[in-house]
């Protein structure tokens, strides 16, 4: 897909074998915002992703040669939804998130659709969404439902 080696990272397509990495980076990248909103369970946040997980629609972030972090652009009838965009505390901070997410949404921006993701309720990703033109549309008592029409800017 593409690769940013300035910065020992890159993208590359997902496969079946991902899974589990996922799975552990997901649990890891969760965890302090499940524990403030009193959600965590060891089992059940691994399970989440196994369960939803489609490769077809999903890119891995690679540092260091290793499973660094996941995201999913899934397709559905009037949008796409973000889903799975977890990166591993040790590479936050460095870029990346904000350079991943820039290229999907020139994607989407390119064929004119919305896209549409939850975050939890006080998780520090929902700046990152805001800045990059996400706007809430409902809210829960745990979650965030966005959403960022095309051209929404960033």
């Amino acid at each position: 897909m593409s690769a940013n080696t300035l910065q020992g990272w890159r993208l590359r397509p997902a496969t079946s074998e991902d899974v589990e990495p996922m799975a552990e980076i997901r649990a890891a990248a969760m965890r302090p915002d499940l524990e403030r909103l009193g959600r965590y369970d060891e089992h059940r946040v691994r399970q989440r992703l196994r369960d939803a997980y489609a490769p077809e629609y999903t890119t891995v972030v690679e540092a260091g040669g290793a499973v660094a972090g996941c995201v999913a652009l899934r397709p559905s009838e009037d949008c796409f939804w973000l889903e799975h965009f977890y990166l591993a505390p040790e590479i936050r901070g460095r870029g990346i998130g904000t350079a991943v997410l820039t290229g999907l949404l020139a994607r989407t921006d390119a064929e004119g659709a919305p896209v549409r993701l939850n975050v939890l309720q006080g998780s520090a990703a929902r700046s990152l969404y805001e800045r990059h033109g996400f706007a809430p549309e409902r809210e829960d008592p745990v979650d965030v439902f966005m959403v960022r029409l095309p051209g929404g800017g960033s």
